[in-house]
């Protein structure tokens, strides 16, 4: 941490709150107050206070930002060529290493995640910025082989106005995501950021302003869903929409963006599978596990939130695992503990709930299993670390995604049996395997269904490496030149000559 951070963190534990957050929504350039005056509050969830308040948007909020959006789409931004968009993204990851110490307070203040992921994930955003900085000029179509009398061929346009429904678990990470090759491919955009965590994008649209990105290219509007999500969606001058979140409230995105037929990438839920049998170096396949699941307090589409453990090694493997979390030590994630907060009271209690049905049915809890509160702050949203045996494939606690620092165990015999439990929801985002035979692995990762498959070692890969998921986990990829693609439109051209 830089010394620039410890300050900021001094003066987060000791007032409460951070001087010189964005104030408003971010359209046209500029920091501008929702039209109708409201804001709402943001909480610490280490604390469970408040600590500072943003603007409250509406449709009319949204209107003015997609207003923006279009007219820079014509504007200086259509003239400008890919390597000079390249510049500009080139430049924002410069000012993100510059900022990177405010940036992740801010990211850990307002989602709870400790401090240290935050850093990580300001790493890999400015990464993210770098890759499509590079891309952007590498953006290009194919020549087609039409005989000697023609001429054919392809080129990439950008697809017009995106938007980007960003959650509240990994708010940068997911903008970054969206929004910088959404802008190497020469689209606008506007962003609706969770309104539990508004501030690192909002913070993100005025450090691409101050990179030279042009006026209006990219808005951020803020407020809840229903006021600021659904009329973004539905607005008939979005041309794309990217969304990451619930099953749910996806399904809802694809009715609202129906009527305009506009484009879609989901990325939804998961239950991803993690499978380690008998062969894995069994302390490797302990430190991914803890990782796969407890991080981030387990607030990740792509945690492995099931175990399935191989029966001839699940005895000592779950005897170490169980020690090692019930030594854990819960705290505000500034503090850099061993688990932080859950983002809400309501995502606490959705935890809860899905924990204690789990137990009433006769489940093993081996560790945890209830709401905690961590003495080093007082007060905040916190769930114990907790491992749970589950009784068959079918229990809900195997099927239903739970979003928090639960871990369930299904002991199997054998890699076929690995492999049927792993494919056996309706889920299909990632998966990973433990496993010293790589043939053994390989063929894991060829009959398993999931968008991205981890060998080894998980959150393996980074910008480069495309994601999303099939099934109930959405469609369509993001990160990589499939990323790129995904903000353009294809244009088939014949000539004959």
């Amino acid at each position: 941490m830089s010394g620039s951070a410890d300050a900021l963190v001094a003066e987060v534990l000791s007032t409460g709150t951070l001087k010189g957050l964005p104030q408003g929504h971010f359209i046209g350039g500029r920091f501008v107050p929702a039209q109708s005056g409201n804001t709402m509050e943001s909480f610490d969830p280490g604390r469970g206070r408040p600590f500072a308040s943003f603007a409250a948007g509406d449709a009319v909020d949204v209107d003015a930002a997609v207003t923006a959006a279009r007219k820079a789409l014509s504007g200086p931004w259509r003239q400008m060529g890919p390597a000079a968009r390249g510049r500009i993204l080139a430049e924002a990851a410069a000012l993100l290493r510059e900022r990177a110490g405010r940036f992740a307070v801010v990211e850990s203040l307002d989602s709870g995640k400790r401090l240290s992921e935050a850093e990580g994930d300001l790493r890999g955003v400015t990464r993210a910025f770098e890759y499509y900085a590079g891309a952007a000029d590498k953006l290009h179509g194919d020549s087609l082989p039409l005989g000697r009398q023609y001429v054919g061929f392809t080129t990439e346009e950008p697809v017009g106005v995106a938007a980007q429904i960003i959650p509240w678990n990994y708010p940068l990470s997911t903008a970054a995501r969206g929004i910088a090759p959404a802008l190497a491919a020469g689209c606008t955009v506007v962003a609706k950021p969770a309104e539990q965590t508004p501030f690192t994008a909002l913070m993100l649209a005025e450090l691409l302003s101050a990179a030279g990105l042009p006026d209006g290219v990219l808005n951020v509007v803020t407020g809840v869903g229903a006021a600021v999500g659904a009329p973004l969606v539905a607005h008939p001058g979005i041309n794309h929409i990217t969304f990451t979140g619930s099953v749910a409230t996806g399904s809802a995105v694809m009715r609202g963006a129906a009527d305009n037929v506009t484009r879609l990438v989901l990325e939804l839920g998961g239950k991803s599978p993690l499978v380690v049998l008998a062969d894995c170096d069994m302390d490797a396949a302990l430190n991914g596990v803890i990782e796969a699941i407890y991080e981030n307090a387990g607030q990740i589409c792509s945690a492995g939130s099931r175990l399935i453990l191989d029966r001839s090694i699940a005895v000592p493997f779950l005897g170490r695992l169980t020690t090692r979390v019930k030594g854990f030590r819960l705290g505000h994630g500034l503090t850099n503990p061993d688990l932080g907060p859950v983002n809400s009271p309501r995502q606490l209690e959705t935890i809860d709930a899905h924990v204690r049905r789990a137990v009433a049915a006769g489940n093993r809890v081996y560790v945890g299993g209830a709401v905690a509160k961590s003495d080093a702050t007082g007060g905040g949203w916190f769930y114990e670390p907790t491992i749970i045996e589950a009784q068959g494939p079918d229990d809900p606690v195997v099927q239903e995604e739970i979003f928090g620092p639960v871990l369930v165990v299904q002991i199997v015999d054998g890699p076929d049996e690995a492999l049927a439990a792993a494919n056996a929801t309706s889920y299909a985002l990632v998966a990973g395997i433990y496993s010293q035979n790589i043939t053994q692995a390989l063929r894991f990762a060829r009959d398993v269904d999931a968008g991205q498959v981890f060998i080894n070692e998980w959150f393996a890969g980074g910008i480069e490496v495309p994601f999303g998921g099939n099934r109930k986990s959405g469609f369509g990829r993001e990160k990589g030149m499939a990323g790129l693609r995904s903000y353009c439109k294809m244009k088939s051209v014949v000539a004959r000559i």
